[in-house]
């Protein structure tokens, strides 16, 4: 009987239930995103959310702790440089579990399971981004207008430039005039 027991034990023993579900976690964090059964993505779920939170406080007494869950130095450094900084203000929930269908060979119920800050689609800070990207491309269009401005302001820009002649000549004969009533 299951009495009070509260994960899922997948069919394994403890020693291949803890390397399997360390593998998967060290690839969920190499990749981004694995294909696995619902199963073993709620598994590694309740499995890689404390380390990613733990990994939100770079110290050694965690990446100690991290690197014995996972033992593997590439992923503890991948977790600690890129993964932490990116979910450093989520307070929870880095993970997604999205269902799949079933496989073909035995049926099986399958998922992918994401970091939710590492998937462009679904994460709203990337449209702040693409927001910007659009303003650059507006800025690269607003150059190429102002490139045709000036052309069109050249056109407009001759008759002032005859006023404005003019307007010298005029102020050139009134100061002549003043300096011939001074001689």
């Amino acid at each position: 009987m299951r009495h009070g027991k509260k994960f899922n034990h997948l069919g394994r023993t403890a020693p291949h239930r803890k390397a399997m579900l360390s593998n998967m976690a060290c690839s969920l964090i190499e990749h981004k995103r694995i294909n696995t059964t619902v199963a073993k993505a709620k598994a590694l779920r309740v499995y890689v959310e404390p380390l990613l939170t733990k990994a939100k406080e770079d110290t050694t007494h965690n990446r100690r702790t991290v690197f014995s869950y996972l033992q593997s130095k590439e992923a503890v450094a991948e977790l600690f440089r890129t993964v932490a900084p990116k979910i450093a203000e989520r307070n929870g929930g880095y993970t997604r579990i999205i269902k799949t269908g079933f496989r073909q060979g035995d049926a099986a119920d399958m998922a992918m399971i994401e970091l939710v800050d590492f998937n462009d689609l679904y994460n709203p800070n990337e449209e702040e981004k693409k927001a910007t990207r659009r303003s650059r491309r507006g800025t690269a269009v607003k150059k190429e207008a102002v490139a045709t401005i000036p052309a069109a302001a050249e056109a407009t820009e001759a008759p002032a430039k005859e006023e404005v002649k003019s307007d010298d000549d005029s102020a050139g004969d009134g100061v002549e005039s003043t300096q011939n009533k001074t001689d």
